[in-house]
């Protein structure tokens, strides 16, 4: 019996030290960056972000935003702070968001935190010492696929002037017979209202778009087809293959500056003005 494409455990043999390693390196970023933590963007349990600085005046700052994977069901954003070093060590605030998770939740109710977790960086993040006007945003898998949600065309501007995606899902519809299924349920209606694919994106949102050379066959193309989507509406677009990389180690190198992961993070919050 052929192995799940999407069941990243399937894939990654390391899968449970990857994730031990980033949980540690989490916990080492917040004992040693600095941190305003758990500041609610909303009223429910989930609605959280920590902010983390780089070091310095705090003064119009370059901002970023970053939102983990797991396939909507699974990780928090304490086991994402490690992605704050990479984005300190470019002068930029770093924003890990928070979410609630599916099954419990919905898509619909998902995506509407998420964008109201980028409108409480628009109007509070000033006050930390952050410019809205230099606002970035990256995510892995899930992540990316949430990411997308924060810079479409309606309402305009998006006022994202870069996003990163590595990893991403941008069509449901597969998942649909995945091993996921069972879990968290897509439904029709959901794979047809919050597939990336067929959503239209502010073109103002330079797009780099990243997958590592070991993942499976639909992440490749899923990626492949985004970059044609986005390029298709007017974004600038640009595609890397991570070497020697699958799903699990390409997220843990956003963390670490001298991967090429970490590095494009770096480049695209230093390359878009930001």
């Amino acid at each position: 019996m052929s192995k799940d494409p999407f069941r990243t455990r399937d894939h990654v043999a390391d899968f449970d030290d990857i994730v031990a390693d980033i949980v540690t390196r989490s916990a080492e970023t917040r004992a040693t960056l600095p941190i305003s933590a758990g500041i609610a963007y909303g009223e429910g349990e989930a609605e959280r972000l920590d902010l983390f600085f780089p070091p310095g005046v705090r003064r119009d700052l370059p901002v970023h935003i970053f939102i983990h994977g797991g396939y909507w069901r699974m990780f928090s954003r304490s086991d994402y702070s490690y992605v704050a070093n990479t984005v300190t060590k470019a002068g930029a605030i770093a924003v890990i968001v928070d979410y609630a998770l599916m099954p419990e939740f919905r898509m619909a109710a998902i995506v509407d935190q998420i964008r109201r977790a980028k409108q409480w960086v628009l109007d509070n993040i000033a006050a930390h010492g952050g410019d809205p006007a230099r606002l970035s945003v990256s995510g892995h898998s899930a992540g990316a696929h949430l990411a997308t949600f924060l810079f479409e065309k309606a309402p305009m501007p998006s006022r994202i002037r870069a996003a990163l995606l590595l990893g991403g899902l941008y069509d449901l519809k597969p998942l649909q017979t995945s091993f996921l299924q069972p879990l968290i349920g897509i439904t029709d209606e959901e794979a047809a209202a919050f597939t990336p694919m067929t959503r239209w994106h502010d073109p103002e949102t330079a797009a780099t778009i990243l997958v590592g050379d070991q993942e499976t066959s639909p992440f490749h193309q899923q990626a492949a087809d985004f970059g044609k989507r986005l390029r298709a509406q007017g974004h600038p677009v640009s595609d890397l293959r991570l070497n020697d990389r699958n799903h699990m180690n390409s997220v843990r190198d956003l963390g670490i500056s001298g991967t090429q992961a970490g590095d494009c993070l770096m480049a695209m919050i230093d390359g878009n003005g930001l």
